[in-house]
């Protein structure tokens, strides 16, 4: 059975989720619908990818009933008021990270998925590379021994686009990249951090253009953790035991390449004949995968990416811009 996709919104990460979609069997994944803020837009993503409807609006695409499930992949302050929307449309919904910026927000449209009996998840889509999966074996059969630290970065120039660096758009260091570091964190020590300190900077508009992190954990385990908009940072992860550490190589949030003590892995990703706006989009096809396997198997959550550590992002992140001194209205 193929399942038919909506798109809400048609900027880039939503063109490479669209391009990943269209390089899985039809019998399996078929986009049916594309809404954007204006129906100029989603026509012109609609006829790059043959899709049927184009809406220039989005509760038009939560009353299509062609459509299953819906990628969400506008701006941050977008998110919440779009999943309840499909969700209440009917729909299955995959929301880009992060998925909402409040725990309020997180509750909220978690609360709603549950009500309505739909699937609904935040698409961390590192977590479902075979990188990450070897990481996760490598740790179990004990070849790094007792892991007590993961140190990872993710800092870019990026000085210049209004988006990440405005409070009106949801914008900052910790929610667009942080996000990244601190969900590796949780996937290697999987319980909720004791402790979570943050320093920065915040740019005039009071959004964090660059932050260090420290998450520390039960027995002795912590992470030390940094993003930035200001300056180019290593991109590499490190995750530390008692008998030798593993590298995950830049980019670590959708790596082709672990190194476990001395023996190298390499993974190829899925062949998607279509140029991307982003770094190794062609792994948005695992998630993709994710979604259909829940979906079919009647799941309204994901075990890899579960509505428990959505809200433990969200609480996380809360701690973090407290100690920076981010504020929302929502808060």
């Amino acid at each position: 059975m193929a399942l038919r996709w909506g798109i809400c919104a048609t900027g880039k990460i939503s063109t490479d989720f669209a391009a990943c979609l269209c390089a899985l069997p039809d019998s399996e994944h078929i986009i049916t619908a594309a809404a954007a803020s204006s129906l100029e837009r989603a026509q012109d993503f609609s006829e790059r990818f043959k899709v049927t409807k184009a809406y220039g609006s989005y509760s038009d695409l939560a009353k299509d009933e062609n459509v299953d499930v819906v990628y969400v992949g506008s701006i941050n302050t977008k998110h919440t008021e779009q999943i309840k929307m499909m969700l209440n449309g009917g729909k299955h919904v995959l929301c880009e990270k992060p998925m909402c910026l409040t725990v309020k927000e997180a509750t909220e449209v978690t609360a709603l998925a549950t009500e309505k009996n739909l699937f609904l998840m935040e698409a961390v889509w590192s977590r479902f590379f075979p990188a990450y999966q070897m990481v996760k074996k490598c740790i179990a059969d004990g070849e790094i021994g007792q892991v007590n630290h993961v140190q990872a970065t993710f800092g870019i120039n990026a000085r210049t686009v209004k988006r990440l660096l405005s409070k009106d758009m949801g914008g900052g260091s910790i929610y667009d990249l942080g996000i990244y570091p601190i969900q590796l964190a949780q996937f290697i020590f999987d319980e909720a951090p004791s402790q979570v300190v943050a320093g920065g900077f915040l740019n005039q508009d009071g959004v964090d253009e660059m932050a260090a992190i420290t998450l520390k954990y039960s027995e002795r385990k912590i992470a030390s953790l940094a993003c930035s908009f200001l300056t180019n940072m290593p991109n590499e992860a490190c995750i530390s035991g008692s008998k030798g550490y593993i590298r995950i190589h830049m980019p670590f949030w959708c790596p082709t390449r672990i190194t476990v003590k001395d023996k190298v892995y390499d993974f190829e990703l899925p062949e998607v004949p279509f140029e991307f706006n982003f770094i190794n989009s062609a792994g948005l096809t695992y998630e993709a995968q994710e979604v259909r396997r829940c979906i079919l198997e009647k799941k309204t959550q994901s075990p890899v990416v579960p509505h428990s550590t959505t809200l433990g992002f969200a609480e996380i992140i809360r701690k973090l811009r407290n100690d920076l001194g981010y504020k929302l209205d929502e808060d």
